[in-house]
C-alpha cells in the first residue's frame, strides 16, 4: 500500500478539536448516566465521583506525570499533541455542562451514545499520532520493554477499574458501564487499523 501525504498542521489541528469535542460530549453523556468507562479516563470519572472535584480538572491533573514518559518513549510530536488533547478535553469538559443539557432516558442509551461518540473522537486523536495519554503511553512503554502485550496491560487496568468501581457505583451501572466501554472499544478497534492508514 502506498503512504499517503502526512497531516498538515491545520489537519492536526481541526482534528485533534474535533476529536476533543466528541470525547468531551461523550463524557457529558457518561457522567449524566452515572456511568463509567475505562482507561485514563475512567480513572478521572471515578475520582471525581468520589472526590467531587469536575472530571476536567481530574483528568488533566492525572495526565501530568505521563507526558515525561510520553516524551521519552514516543518523541516531542506525540506528547505535544498528547497534551494539547487532553488540555482541550479538560477545558472543554468543564464548560459544556453549563451549555448542554443531557438526560439520557436509560442506562443503557447514554452507554451506547458514550461509545459511539467517544469512539469518534477517539479515532480522530488517534489518526493525528496523539493519544489521551496515561494508561495507554504506560502500556505501549511495557510491551515495548518486556514484550507485555499492550492490549492485555489496558484490560487489566480496565478490569481492577470496573471492580474498584463496583464499590462506589450501583452494580447494574457498573453493567451498563461495561456496555458502552464494549461500543468504544469495538468503535476503535473495527475502525483504527496501523495497515490501513499508514504514513498519515
Amino acid at each position: 500500500m502506498t503512504a499517503s501525504a502526512p497531516h498538515t498542521k491545520f489537519e492536526d489541528a481541526q482534528g485533534l478539536v474535533f476529536g476533543a469535542v466528541m470525547c468531551a460530549f461523550g463524557v457529558l453523556i457518561l457522567t449524566g448516566a452515572g456511568l463509567v468507562t475505562g482507561q485514563t479516563a475512567g480513572l478521572a470519572v471515578l475520582v471525581a465521583y468520589i472526590t467531587g472535584y469536575s472530571f476536567g480538572v481530574v483528568f488533566f491533573a492525572i495526565n501530568i506525570p505521563f507526558y515525561a514518559l510520553a516524551w521519552w518513549r514516543l518523541g516531542r510530536a506525540f506528547t505535544v499533541k498528547t497534551f494539547v488533547s487532553v488540555a482541550l478535553i479538560s477545558a472543554i469538559s468543564l464548560v459544556i455542562e453549563d451549555l448542554v443539557q443531557v438526560d439520557p432516558a436509560h442506562p443503557a442509551v447514554a452507554a451506547v451514545l458514550f461509545g459511539l461518540i467517544a469512539g469518534a473522537g477517539l479515532l480522530a486523536i488517534f489518526r493525528h499520532r496523539a493519544s489521551l495519554g496515561g494508561v495507554g503511553i504506560v502500556a505501549y512503554d511495557l510491551q515495548e520493554r518486556f514484550g507485555w502485550r499492550a492490549g492485555w496491560v489496558q484490560l487489566a487496568f480496565d478490569l481492577a477499574l470496573f471492580a474498584v468501581a463496583l464499590l462506589v457505583l450501583d452494580p447494574d451501572l457498573v453493567l451498563w458501564s461495561l456496555l458502552g466501554a464494549a461500543v468504544l472499544n469495538a468503535i476503535v478497534a473495527i475502525n483504527h487499523r496501523r495497515d490501513r492508514y499508514i504514513g498519515t
